[in-house]
C-alpha cells in the first residue's frame, strides 16, 4: 500500500508521498506510479505525484522530487513547493527559515499566514532566473536570451520569450488564449524540435502595469490551473519585454498569485495559498 496526501496550490494538485524511512523505489517505479495514480478516471486524479525524501545537504529539511501525470520528472514546481512546506508545517516537521531540495537547488518558503494552527498563506524563494538558451535547453547560440522570437508551429507564427525557473518556459503576450487554443497550440510548442527537453508554454495577457492573467500548458501535465513557475517567469519576461512593474499580481484559472522580482537579490517570491485535500491509500497491485 502507498500513503499518500493530496495537496494542491490554486488547484495545481499533487500526491505527496513520504518516502523517508522507507524502502526505495527504482525511479520506472515512481514514474509509472505517477501515470497510474494520477489518472482522473481510473487512479487518484492529479496533475503528478511528489516524493518527500531526505535531503543530500544540510541546508535543506527534506527533498522534493515530481514525477509528472506522463510519467515524466519535473526540476520544480512552485505550486507544489507551498504545498510541501504546507505539508511539513502542519505535522510540526516546520523550522523556520529551512530549506526544501529541488531539481532548481535549495529554496526557501516562509509561512506567512496560518489558520487553526495550519500553514495557509506561503512565500517562496523561488531563486533566479536563468535567460540563457543553454539553461532552457535550447538549440542556438547557448549564451543568447530568447525574447519576442518568432516560432512557426503548424503554418501558424507566434512571438515567444522564454526563461528558465530552474524549468523551462514559454511565454506568448497577448490577449488570452481559450482553453481550446491552448490545449492545441501548447503540445505544438511543448515539442518544437528547438526545446531539446521539451517545454511550459503559458499563454498571457498584460492587464496593467502589476496585473496580468496566464492560462497554463505544463510540459508533462497538459492543461493545469495554476503554474508556480510559469508565473515567475511569466513576470519576469513581462518585466524585461513588456514594462509591468516588478510586484504584479497574476490570474490562473485557479486562483490568484503574487509574484515579485527583486532587484537587490535578484530573486523573484512568489506568494499564494496551499491546501490539503484528504489522505488516503493506493494498492498499486
Amino acid at each position: 500500500m502507498v500513503d499518500f496526501t493530496k495537496m494542491h496550490g490554486l488547484g495545481n494538485d499533487y500526491l505527496f508521498i513520504d518516502i523517508r524511512g522507507q524502502a526505495q523505489r527504482d525511479d520506472s517505479e515512481w514514474s509509472e506510479l505517477a501515470s497510474i495514480m494520477s489518472d482522473r478516471h481510473f487512479g487518484v486524479g492529479s496533475d503528478g505525484i511528489i516524493l518527500i525524501d531526505n535531503p543530500n545537504t544540510e541546508a535543506a529539511l527534506a527533498k522534493m522530487r515530481i514525477f509528472n501525470s506522463d510519467g515524466s520528472e519535473s526540476e520544480m514546481c512552485g505550486n507544489g513547493l507551498r504545498a510541501m512546506a504546507k505539508w511539513l508545517y502542519d505535522r510540526g516537521q516546520w523550522q523556520q527559515e529551512a530549506g526544501i531540495e529541488t531539481g532548481a537547488g535549495v529554496l526557501y518558503p516562509e509561512i506567512l499566514e496560518t489558520r487553526a494552527g495550519r500553514a495557509h498563506r506561503i512565500r517562496v524563494n523561488m531563486g533566479q532566473p536563468r535567460l540563457t538558451r543553454a539553461a532552457m535547453a535550447m538549440l542556438g547560440q547557448p549564451d543568447a536570451s530568447c525574447f519576442n522570437e518568432w516560432l512557426d508551429i503548424d503554418g501558424a507564427t507566434v512571438s515567444m520569450s522564454c526563461v528558465s525557473m530552474g524549468n523551462p518556459h514559454a511565454m506568448i503576450f497577448g490577449p488570452l488564449w481559450d482553453v481550446e487554443t491552448m490545449a492545441h497550440r501548447g503540445p505544438q510548442i511543448e515539442n518544437h524540435p528547438v526545446f531539446q527537453n521539451r517545454t511550459n508554454v503559458h499563454s498571457v495577457e498584460i492587464l496593467g502595469p502589476d496585473h496580468m492573467r496566464m492560462r497554463h500548458w505544463e510540459r508533462g501535465a497538459g492543461l493545469t490551473l495554476a503554474c508556480g513557475t510559469g508565473v515567475s517567469a511569466a513576470l519576469v519576461a513581462a518585466i524585461l519585454t513588456q514594462g509591468v512593474s516588478r510586484r504584479a499580481t497574476v490570474e490562473v484559472p485557479g486562483g490568484e498569485l503574487v509574484a515579485e522580482w527583486d532587484e537587490s537579490s535578484g530573486a523573484v517570491f512568489l506568494t499564494g495559498t496551499a491546501q490539503e485535500v484528504f489522505q488516503g491509500q493506493y494498492d498499486p497491485r
